[in-house]
């Protein structure tokens, strides 16, 4: 059950609680509740449902790494930093976990978490700390319309991307953004907006992962009084206020598959209702949508319509990562640098030499996300001071970087639970696995089948084997490219 300290009217700052331990939950609402409204939910399932009722999401959360039902690992804590910032994007996430293992740590700021703090905490710390979080408001938190699109950096990655931007920007047809979480993906459609002949017009932003199933009908399209129960006078959705402008729909993955089929009609014809009516509405808003899924996947696994997919991606924008853009990480880390040094009132820090090339040889696993974070807390430990090798390298998540699994990862209960779901079929499973290994490798060598093998370390008669005679979902061997020599 959420509690709350205070009517959210009194204009304190929103915090969000998930922890299973009801005594810990119930000490932290106590000890916060005088400087923040604050939320509690015992578990991921309770804390996801909360946000999507809430008015407006928390700024900052205080996670459990610990949480149901394997309160023993840390898998569900990590999944649900993922949700949070899914959700939204600025929120402020600080891990408070008994486990206190480095790479926990490590893994948790990979994935987006502003930073780890130990159990037991001083609640006078722990406030402090979280109130000092409060003095970064990353530029993403402004209302879209009053945000400036900022692609930042010089690397042949960038160019690419500015270059894609540019030849999709006014086109008329849907753009599909693809990649990494943390990459920018908002940013892009921002770009693609602000640099077509819609600047002008409306920009609309949603959220798909940040709304209810049952809302999400009502919210694009509109609804009239009488639909369902609350809805009390006619309301228009979002393709209807994004007029002739931009919709940007951003995890469009987490579309359910009814709303999909809606989302085709209105992409094919222009053709939508408001819930509840007869009439017909045409739809004027050029569509964007955003995914760090891999939509092909799962389309090929049901829950994603290809259709939709096909005619969502008539253009893609492919957005880099991090690891690929060179020395633009020393672009971005200058940019964020004095960004939160003034929001601070602080000195900036500075690197030595090692720092500096300890900086250009991290890959950034969680990307530009885990970039600013890392900018943030060293504006707060290091203000004005300049910063060794020694001293950067904790905050990096070393372990993802060598490629390594993410901590603590438990394959027998990952397995359990498929099971559990029931409907499972481990030939498919396995052919699908196959299959996403094989197409991986033969885009990474474009087409190349003997260093695809290599990759895949098999031959190539048995690559090409498996290419001919494999059946995937939907009984179709993976293509067989012409071999590049």
């Amino acid at each position: 059950m959420a509690s709350s300290s205070h009517d959210a009217s009194g204009g304190k700052p929103l915090l969000l609680i998930v922890d299973d331990d009801v005594l810990i939950a119930e000490t932290l609402t106590f000890a916060l509740g005088t400087d923040f409204e604050v939320f509690a939910c015992e578990s991921r399932a309770h804390a996801v449902e909360l946000l999507r009722q809430l008015p407006q999401p928390p700024q900052l959360a205080l996670v459990d790494l610990g949480l149901p039902p394997r309160p023993h690992a840390p898998d569900e804590g990590f999944q649900l930093i993922a949700d949070l910032l899914a959700h939204s994007p600025g929120m402020r996430i600080f891990v408070l976990s008994g486990q206190g293992e480095a790479a926990h740590a490590r893994h948790a700021r990979t994935l987006g978490a502003a930073e780890f703090i130990a159990k037991p905490c001083d609640p006078e710390v722990l406030k402090s700390t979280l109130l000092r979080a409060l003095a970064f408001r990353p530029a993403e938190l402004a209302p879209p319309a009053e945000q400036a699109a900022r692609l930042i950096g010089e690397s042949a990655a960038l160019t690419r991307l500015r270059d894609q931007i540019a030849q999709s920007a006014d086109s008329p047809f849907p753009v599909l953004i693809e990649g990494e979480s943390g990459s920018g993906k908002e940013q892009v459609a921002l770009a693609l907006h602000q640099r077509s002949r819609r600047a002008a017009k409306p920009y609309l932003a949603l959220n798909c992962a940040a709304i209810a199933p049952t809302l999400v009908e009502p919210t694009l399209f509109g609804y009239v009084k009488g639909a369902f129960t609350g809805a009390t006078s006619n309301k228009s959705g979002y393709f209807e206020d994004a007029q002739d402008g931009t919709l940007f729909l951003d995890e469009i993955g987490e579309l359910p598959l009814e709303i999909q089929a809606k989302l085709l009609r209105v992409l094919e014809n222009g053709e939508y209702q408001r819930v509840g009516e007869t009439q017909r509405r045409v739809a004027r808003a050029r569509v964007v949508a955003a995914t760090n899924r891999e939509l092909r996947q799962e389309t090929r696994e049901g829950r994603f319509r290809a259709d939709l997919y096909h005619r969502l991606s008539v253009l893609t924008v492919a957005v880099p990562p991090l690891r690929e853009m060179g020395r633009d990480r020393l672009l971005l880390l200058e940019h964020f640098r004095a960004q939160y040094a003034a929001q601070a009132g602080v000195a900036p820090f500075t690197f030595d030499p090692s720092a500096e090339q300890a900086w250009l040889a991290y890959s950034f696993p969680g990307n530009v996300r885990e970039l600013r974070n890392i900018v943030i807390r060293l504006a707060t430990k290091h203000a004005g001071r300049r910063i060794s090798a020694g001293e950067l390298e904790p905050e990096f998540d070393l372990q993802s970087q060598a490629g390594a699994a993410p901590p603590a990862r438990d394959l027998h209960a990952e397995a359990q639970r498929e099971l559990e779901r029931g409907g499972f079929s481990l030939d498919d499973t396995l052919k699908a696995w196959e299959r996403a290994y094989v197409e991986a490798a033969l885009k990474m060598t474009r087409g190349n089948v003997s260093q695809a093998a290599k990759l895949l370390g098999v031959n190539r008669t048995t690559l090409y084997s498996r290419m001919s005679t494999g059946e995937p979902e939907g009984g179709s061997p993976v293509p067989l490219p012409p071999e590049r020599r």
